[in-house]
């Protein structure tokens, strides 16, 4: 076997060594980047408030009322698995009812599972505590007055809080997908009531 031959055999092998060791690494960089998920969005809750009612000096019932809250939604995971998750969710949303405003807050934590695919349906399971607060209701009058009836806020509350979802991210590049859809039903259990409450959001999902 000549020199030149054998040369020539020994580049190619380093040539394929090297590619090899490439590929690998650029490998363990993709299974990296996807440890890591944040998730930024709009959410849309159908909340349901308790109002106190009340006729003339009588306090009544609470009664649940229903309002339209908009606001943002965030969220960060980490991949113990390609499949399985730990999730920690932020909401934030905002809106009126009987022309005051209303605010909740839900800061949420739980394992999520998902398939690691370009089209990801994924599924959670999360808990932890919501925050409601309510607006002094405008032109309410006082409870004493005799001839007065309607409804008055109860306030802030706060209670353990806790949402089954799922939804479906679509990978659009390599570092980003679109969250197309994330449906939670969200149960509260805020002034004494329980609330079983749908949320939608939609967003963006960026890898590391």
């Amino acid at each position: 076997m000549s020199p030149s031959s054998s040369s020539s055999r020994l580049l190619i092998v380093s040539r394929f060594v090297i590619f090899a060791l490439a590929a690998l690494g650029l490998t363990t960089i993709c299974k990296a980047q996807d440890k890591v998920e944040l998730y930024g969005g709009y959410s849309y809750f159908r909340a349901s408030i308790e109002e106190q009612q009340f006729s003339g000096p009588i306090a009544l019932a609470p009664v649940s009322e229903k309002a339209n809250l908009n606001g943002w939604e965030f969220s960060g995971q980490y991949k113990f698995l390609p499949f399985l998750g730990a999730v920690a969710d932020f909401d934030g949303t905002y809106g009126t009812l009987r022309r005051a405003n209303a605010r909740e807050h839900t800061f949420l934590f739980g394992p999520q599972v998902s398939l690691p695919a370009r089209v990801s349906p994924f599924a959670h399971a999360l808990f932890g505590v919501a925050k409601e607060s309510q607006d002094t209701i405008p032109g309410a009058c006082p409870v004493l007055l005799p001839t007065c009836t309607g409804f008055s806020s109860l306030g802030s509350g706060t209670s353990f809080a806790s949402a089954i979802g799922a939804g479906i991210d679509i990978k659009a590049i390599p570092f980003m997908s679109v969250r197309v859809i994330q449906f939670d039903y969200l149960r509260t259990q805020l002034h004494g009531a329980t609330q079983n409450q749908p949320r939608v959001s939609a967003g963006v999902v960026i890898h590391f």
